[in-house]
């Protein structure tokens, strides 16, 4: 059976969707998901795609689908998603308390936090990598979406939009602020995934040759570590000082600098081995991270 897809690109048709009347602000709104209609919900299993930012703080009874997989968050917790994701709804799930946030691009747009949104990595984490907050934290995000939801509900001025952004502003650091506590508060699961990923990534750069495999990517380490690339990056990056990619080139230029140590091969043909389709990007790379380019090396060190 074909999966079925229904857009949802404006804040209008959402709330059309959730069957609780008109926006207060075509760009941004807040939805109690206690008062949604859910016989408004299709109970065919469609799949969704919203065309805006969404923060959603939920405690339910029921399993969420995201993409193929089911997961279950009767705790509560802080989930994200950015524009055009993939998500399903289900009429089965009982919601015990939540609000869903959403805001559309436009709304940042040609602004300090527009510019800035990408930062926010949390966006593109999985469901199953959701913030888990304590009573306090959930107590402070509150605060935040209650002054947005207080600033679009009155009559809107010159300065409603600019404050609007600086409330939403303040919401996404305080969750920058709480994912680095997750991090660090599950201190034993993170290390396991740090340890797990060297591995990887020494096991990968042992092969005798890399024509075949070609260069990995973050995308090959984060599916066999069950984690979004942007989460296992972020996570290393808090525990190492680096991200994902910054070890692939590091582990690939400590490959390079033995091979061309051990062997009088062209540098070309060592790029080649490498799994570089074209060496002038070995070069470049080697040389962002060494400071010289392979032919310096070699001859310095010879």
């Amino acid at each position: 059976m074909q999966n079925r897809y229904v857009d949802i690109n404006t804040i209008s048709e959402l709330h059309a969707f959730y069957g609780c009347g008109k926006p207060q602000h075509p760009l941004i709104t807040v939805i109690d998901l206690l008062a949604v209609n859910r016989e408004h919900i299709p109970a065919d299993g469609s799949f969704y795609r919203l065309g805006f930012y969404s923060i959603f703080c939920k405690q339910f009874k029921g399993l969420l689908k995201y993409g193929r997989s089911h997961y279950d968050f009767s705790e509560g917790s802080l989930m994200f998603t950015a524009p055009h994701q993939v998500t399903a709804s289900s009429r089965d799930i009982q919601i015990e308390e939540g609000w869903g946030l959403f805001f559309h691009p436009d709304l940042i747009n040609n602004t300090t936090l527009g510019r800035k949104i990408n930062e926010y990595s949390f966006f593109h984490y999985d469901v199953n990598e959701a913030l888990h907050l304590s009573e306090e934290e959930k107590r402070t995000i509150g605060e935040c979406v209650n002054n947005i939801r207080k600033e679009y509900a009155q009559n809107i001025d010159k300065h409603t939009q600019g404050l609007i952004q600086s409330n939403l502003e303040l919401l996404l650091n305080y969750c920058n602020r709480f994912y680095d506590r997750q991090f660090f508060t599950r201190a034993h699961i993170s290390n396991d995934t740090v340890e797990r990923f060297e591995h990887l990534l020494k096991d990968y750069f042992s092969q005798d040759s890399l024509i075949e495999t070609g260069l990995p990517d973050v995308k090959y380490f984060a599916t066999r570590l069950h984690l979004s690339p942007n989460y296992l990056s972020d996570l290393l990056n808090k525990y190492t000082g680096k991200t994902t990619q910054e070890h692939i080139h590091l582990q690939l230029v400590d490959r390079a600098k033995t091979l061309l140590w051990s062997s009088d091969k062209p540098i070309s043909e060592i790029a080649y081995d490498l799994g570089f389709e074209h060496p002038s990007h070995f070069t470049k790379i080697f040389k962002n991270k060494t400071g010289q380019s392979p032919k310096a090396f070699r001859t310095i060190r010879n």
